[in-house]
């Protein structure tokens, strides 16, 4: 965060990354819904990178804590798509720009029923906000609130193993997207 004498932090002048995994099972895919007063938001399966963890021991420790799914009970993971976050939020610190890295696995049908149905996200008073783990058709999710916004771009994959061309999604700017 860059700040001097007379200035206040800028924003987005700090870079955070989040990994995060679309886990297909056939043409589902599981994705976090979270209900909060006034609006419903659906994520991927992930989590911010801690400082000097490597990128796929965060991937697998997320994957985790909020599937309880182990290494070896999935493909590998392989990047799908890049997403850069520019979005401002309320709070008393600047937002920072966060680049999403957003990866794709497969679970077998024996492995999905014995996965997580609910997420706990740790809240900083301590609590936790509980997100339910849903499977939808990656053909449906075109229209669902999905942060970042991914929805559009996966429901346009002709199948869940389809090759990506391209790896980057436009930016997730304040231009297109209300802080929930």
């Amino acid at each position: 965060m860059t700040t001097s004498p007379t200035t206040e932090p800028v924003p987005f002048s700090r870079v955070k990354i989040r990994v995060g995994a679309l886990v297909f099972c056939g043409s589902e895919v599981a994705l976090i819904r979270r209900d909060r007063p006034g609006s419903v938001h659906y994520t991927p399966p992930g989590g911010n990178v801690e400082p000097g963890e490597d990128l796929t021991a965060a991937l697998r420790r997320e994957l985790a804590e909020e599937l309880d799914l182990s290494p070896h009970q999935a493909t590998a993971p392989e990047l799908l798509w890049v997403v850069d976050q520019r979005v401002s939020r309320p709070g008393p610190t600047p937002p920072p720009r966060k680049l999403h890295l957003i990866h794709r696995l497969h679970v077998a049908p024996e492995v999905r029923e014995v996965l997580a149905v609910e997420e706990y996200d740790e809240q900083p008073d301590g609590g936790h906000e509980i997100g339910v783990v849903e499977w939808i058709d990656h053909r449906d999710t075109a229209d669902l609130p999905i942060f970042p916004l991914i929805g559009a771009a996966l429901a346009a994959l002709p199948s869940p193993h389809a090759v990506v061309a391209d790896a980057a999604l436009p930016a997730v700017t304040d231009d297109d997207y209300v802080w929930v």
